[in-house]
């Protein structure tokens, strides 16, 4: 796989604190099936743990815990992180075709 150029990097870093391109890039990333933590971790870093932390009124050290592969946060951690994003993760129903 190509690494990606240092400025589409600091790009994307930049487009990812825009909160409602992060809740775009969340759901994206979702619907292609990146885990929701992996998602998770690649937004929250870029705005940083303590900064998220007070956006999210979590502890640092709790986020760091949550988004480590060695973890398996709860889905009420995983919704607690998705808030400030407008976001929360649910169970629906397959979309059916019609016959």
């Amino acid at each position: 796989m190509p690494r990606r150029s240092k400025d589409w990097n600091e790009g994307l870093a930049k487009d990812l604190k825009d909160q409602e391109f992060a809740r775009e890039f969340i759901m994206g990333a979702l619907e292609e099936g990146l885990s929701a933590q992996e998602a998770l971790r690649k937004v929250i870093l870029t705005y940083g743990l303590k900064e998220y932390s007070k956006k999210a009124k979590i502890p640092s050290s709790n986020i760091s815990r949550a988004l480590s592969s060695k973890h398996n946060p709860t889905l009420e951690t995983l919704n607690r992180l998705l808030k400030p994003f407008g976001l929360r993760l649910v169970v629906a129903p397959l979309k059916s075709k019609a016959a």
